[in-house]
């Protein structure tokens, strides 16, 4: 989300040598200054990204969060106000879709690791949170749908809990080593780094996103947008599968993954895809997937199916027997030669 911010206040030499200066509680306007002059439009990064949605921080995705809307005025702080929409997964209602809209006041900050290593810290403390809202839009699982109150609960409890999740704030950090941006929320501890599946070495490529999701039973998970920026790129997938015999993995441009998310979204059960992929392979249990797409210049997503309305697998619907697909995944751009 806010992959700019942290790269230009990157841990190049200079920052290596003066990290302790850098790190000086004294200094803390002077590390306000470089980090604001770094995050650029803050906005613009936070609607190229979705925001993965999980129970506990290293727990599976389950969800996504996709923003819409996002204001960012000038000010001493980050003064933030976006709104979105998204779906996730519980084993009562199924999916679930939902809007969500919230403004907030961050105070930000960044520090630089001590030892071997060289990275930027960067952090969002949340100052105020001045509203938040969450509306069900739709329940997939019968039992819970037929409930008068529960979109009403469940409006309740999503208001909390984004309420909750804006309160902790949120961590980027810039590993210089690979030239990697990592965004988790909370605030992580310096030195300290997220769960990811997948090992990254060297500054070849581009990582978009290094996570580990579930894919339930009838279920799908749109991963984007991508933005592919220039001339000569593929887009590389790694992925590894284990709960389920197999599930499809595809490649879609925006334009059509977009208008098939609207219909995920709109939609209790999940149905055919608004058209088909440009790319896409079958991911069988236990088996690695590896795979390099070449694309011309502009936004894709990757899709993980796990339905039997799209792609090549039909996997069989069993209401008792969930099948839930754990997906490991490393999306990165790099040039196709």
């Amino acid at each position: 989300m806010l992959a700019s911010a942290s790269s230009a206040v990157g841990c190049g030499p200079p920052y290596c040598q003066f990290r302790g200066t850098i790190n000086d509680p004294a200094n803390r306007s002077m590390r306000r200054s470089m980090l604001k002059a770094g995050m650029g439009d803050f906005c613009k990064q936070m609607l190229q990204r979705n925001a993965p949605l999980r129970l506990s921080p290293d727990s599976p995705v389950i969800g996504r969060f996709f923003p819409v809307q996002c204001h960012a005025p000038e000010s001493e702080d980050l003064d933030l106000t976006f709104s979105g929409y998204g779906y996730a997964w519980t084993n009562v209602s199924l999916k679930t879709t939902f809007t969500a809209s919230a403004k907030a006041l961050y105070r930000y900050d960044f520090l630089v690791t001590e030892g071997d290593r060289c990275d930027v810290y960067a952090y969002f403390r949340t100052s105020r949170l001045d509203a938040s809202d969450f509306k069900v839009h739709r329940i997939e699982g019968q039992a819970a749908s037929f409930l008068n109150t529960f979109a009403q609960m469940g409006d309740n409890f999503g208001r909390q809990l984004i309420g909750k999740k804006l309160q902790d704030g949120f961590t980027v950090i810039h590993q210089s080593a690979t030239n990697v941006d990592d965004f988790t929320l909370g605030i992580t501890p310096l030195g300290q780094r997220p769960f990811r599946p997948f090992q990254v070495h060297g500054k070849d490529r581009i990582t978009y996103e290094n996570e580990r999701v579930e894919v339930h039973q009838n279920q799908r998970d749109f991963v984007g947008p991508i933005n592919v920026e220039d001339g000569g790129r593929s887009i590389f997938v790694t992925a590894t599968m284990d709960g389920t015999p197999a599930i499809d993995f595809m490649l879609m441009r925006k334009a059509e993954a977009e208008a098939s998310l609207k219909l995920y979204f709109e939609y209790p059960q999940s149905g055919p895809l608004a058209a088909p992929p440009i790319a896409g392979d079958v991911m069988q249990a236990g088996v690695p997937l590896q795979r390099a797409i070449p694309v011309a210049p502009g936004m894709y997503y990757v899709v993980f199916d796990n339905t039997a309305s799209a792609g090549q697998v039909s996997p069989p619907g069993n209401a008792m027997d969930d099948r839930a697909a754990v997906v490991n995944y490393l999306i990165q751009i790099g040039d196709s030669s």
